[in-house]
């Protein structure tokens, strides 16, 4: 699917990470030292950030939220749309984002929704909050990504653990009728679903306890099934037969060449990949950013992340055009060009241990 998106500009960015930092490459538990170093080379992450358990995703979002506004000068209910970029929600239900509107002080006039995508979770969110603006009289946005990607790793899984840490992430909408336009490009394919899953925890395959006890072969099943299963190998074909071709098509969509981007943002999956995307979508090095190695793949956060974590002053006084991207899980993908800037310089604060979470009573 193709679509322009008119009169709406990203007005901001903030970031919110864990204190607590790990690093496989300063402290290999479960490989040598060797095994440690070999990785670092190949995926880029040094360390990742990992939750405390008594927190959830939607905390460091609150938190990213909370600065963000306060940055902004945007008094709380003057937002009229939130959504919840996530596949790591707080309950079977409600919805997260319903909570989030009570936190934040949200009108209750706001229209607030879930989004359950992960590595594309960011684009999609954000071309859906922008047509929301589009349709209605709303005027600002926020669209909030973040997973505990950490929780889904099986402890001794040592082709998953090194790769995934929890950020969250939120990003403010204006509508602006003056402002040019943005250009989408989605798609799905859900033949590769089985590559990057989590089988267990859904209502296909409930974890939540039965009348009669389950037994040990059951426990230990769903154990597992609840933990993260992902095909590496699927995951680079995917991204070197999809990735490359949506580069293309949004380009063509914003009848702009490659030359005539500013920056390329897309998600963080790990170095190998997105240096082998690069070279395939023949992208410049110096408008390419790779930003693995102090948070690792994030999910649904990775995209605005890289951007709050190495691209603060780049928006802060002129105008950029750049191209959001995101693939992945599901089989799922989009990207969108847009112009961004001049805005606040996009930033990472710290969520403390201490952070007050967000709860079904406030």
């Amino acid at each position: 699917m193709k679509t322009v998106i008119k009169s709406v500009k990203i007005a901001g960015m903030q970031a919110a990470v864990p204190p607590h930092r790990h690093s496989y490459v300063e402290t290999p538990d479960i490989f040598t030292q060797d095994e440690a170093d070999k990785i670092y080379a190949s995926t880029g992450i040094h360390s990742r950030r990992i939750l405390p358990k008594h927190l959830c995703a939607s905390d460091m979002c609150i938190a990213a939220a909370e600065t963000l506004l306060k940055r902004l000068n945007w008094a709380p209910e003057s937002v009229d749309v939130l959504i919840y970029a996530s596949q790591d929600s707080d309950y079977a239900l409600p919805a997260t984002a319903c909570l989030m509107q009570n936190r934040l002080g949200l009108s209750q006039g706001a229209a607030c929704l879930d989004v359950s995508l992960g590595c594309s979770g960011f684009v999609y969110a954000t071309w859906m909050a922008s047509q929301m603006l589009n349709g209605s009289d709303g005027q600002r946005a926020l669209v909030l990504c973040g997973d505990t990607s950490s929780r889904h790793l099986l402890p001794d899984d040592r082709g998953t653990l090194p790769l995934f840490g929890d950020a969250g992430v939120a990003t403010a909408l204006q509508f602006d009728e003056n402002w040019s336009d943005s250009y989408a490009v989605f798609g799905t394919d859900g033949t590769g679903g089985q590559h990057i899953a989590v089988k267990a925890g859904g209502r296909r395959n409930p974890t939540m306890p039965k009348l009669e006890a389950r037994s040990s072969e059951e426990e230990q099943k769903l154990y597992k099934e609840s933990r993260l299963y992902l095909n590496g190998a699927a995951v680079f074909s995917f991204t070197l037969k999809v990735v490359p071709k949506l580069i293309k098509d949004s380009l063509a969509l914003a009848n702009i060449e490659a030359d005539n981007l500013d920056m390329v943002v897309m998600h963080q999956a790990n170095q190998f990949i997105l240096e082998h995307l690069r070279k395939k979508a023949k992208i410049p090095q110096d408008k390419y950013l790779i930003d693995m190695a102090d948070f690792g793949n994030t999910s649904s956060a990775s995209v605005p992340l890289a951007i709050c974590h190495k691209l603060g002053c780049f928006f802060e006084t002129d105008t950029k055009k750049v191209m959001l991207g995101g693939f992945g899980v599901g089989w799922s993908w989009g990207a969108i060009i847009t112009d961004i800037g001049p805005i606040l310089a996009p930033q990472i604060i710290e969520i403390s241990d201490d952070f007050e979470p967000l709860t079904l009573v406030q």
